[in-house]
């Protein structure tokens, strides 16, 4: 029987999209786990770490890279065609982080087209100076040559919306402990759910697991945000007015933002039964408005600061609607 010193390590790869850089800061966080990986795999593919050009990836077989973290959204023609070739080169990939699964907080920019942004970017800013309203364009010729940058796209998408995802890992970033989790689960060759599954998360959602306290009959009149009341660090935040996504979000994060007395932001996802938690937080919050007129709804509703950006903050582009429509 060989030697488990003998066994081959897996090839790993990393890859940053349209994304904070957060995803890779949580692969270091790891700390002394780090050498549990090091031992199980190696590193052919981290742009940030390792000086591996997209060449050296295209040269690559199919199929030769065991597993690949896929962290960011697919915001240009470069995330596209990284996205289809890691697809390729890669025997599990995994969508990891809040931007690759859902869209994430660059998804927002789905509430407004491309013309708009590069608009206010370029032309209308505060600090923007620009008579000759110069944009960005994705070829460009100078006299040393063609210059190219990549594409801008109207719609920021998931990763899954481009290529096939063999599982999904939440968060903004993921806990340090499902990231370990799930990939020594992969090197022990453990047993994993089907392709197309979330997983280092629960399928209960977030108030599942908080421990503040809760009644049965929750009603509010109207709403506040988290600087306007003084939390009193034991009652549900939705019972004292404040906006919190947790019963529109899996659990699995060990519920850090609400243990620290802030309340839930959304980053790990709909419960499996909700596949839109920007739908199903509305319904939640709609059943709690203490008010049957509808003058009172529309003023206690009209106290929630950026509906949109509240309700949609890291799944936009997967949503139903996924962005403006124009």
């Amino acid at each position: 029987m060989a030697n488990e010193k003998d066994k081959p390590k897996l090839k790993l790869a990393v890859y940053w999209g349209a994304a904070c850089g957060g995803c890779c800061v949580s692969v270091l966080d790891v700390h002394e786990k780090l050498f549990d990986v090091v031992a199980a795999a190696e590193l052919v593919f981290w742009p940030i770490a390792l000086d591996v050009k997209y060449k050296d990836v295209e040269a690559m077989p199919d199929g030769h890279i065991d597993v690949t973290l896929f962290n960011g959204a697919v915001r240009n023609s470069e995330n596209e065609h990284m996205a289809k070739l890691l697809r390729q080169k890669t025997k599990v990939l995994v969508a990891y982080g809040s931007c690759a699964h859902m869209g994430g907080i660059p998804g927002l920019a789905n509430f407004s087209t491309k013309e708009e942004i590069f608009k206010r970017v370029y032309d209308e800013s505060e600090s923007t100076v620009n008579p000759e309203m110069i944009k960005p364009q994705p070829h460009y010729t100078v006299p040393e040559g063609e210059l190219e940058i990549p594409e801008f796209y109207n719609d920021v998408r998931t990763l899954g919306q481009v290529v096939n995802v063999d599982y999904y890992l939440p968060g903004c970033p993921p806990q340090t402990e499902r990231l370990v989790e799930v990939f020594m689960a992969i090197v022990t060759g453990a047993e994993l759910p089907p392709p197309g599954s979330v997983v280092g998360a629960l399928d209960k959602t977030q108030c599942d697991e908080c421990k503040r306290k809760k009644s049965d009959n929750k009603v509010i009149k109207r709403f506040y945000r988290p600087w306007e009341i003084e939390d009193d660090g034991e009652t549900c935040f939705l019972e004292q007015g404040v906006i919190c996504m947790g019963p529109a979000t899996r659990g699995g994060c060990g519920v850090r933002c609400i243990e620290g007395n802030a309340p839930c932001r959304g980053c790990y996802g709909p419960p499996p039964d909700s596949p839109d938690p920007g739908a199903k937080m509305m319904s939640a919050i709609a059943t709690m408005i203490d008010a049957n007129e509808e003058e009172d709804i529309a003023k206690a509703v009209g106290h929630i600061d950026d509906p949109a950006g509240t309700f949609y903050r890291f799944s936009l582009p997967s949503s139903i609607f996924r962005r403006k429509v124009t």
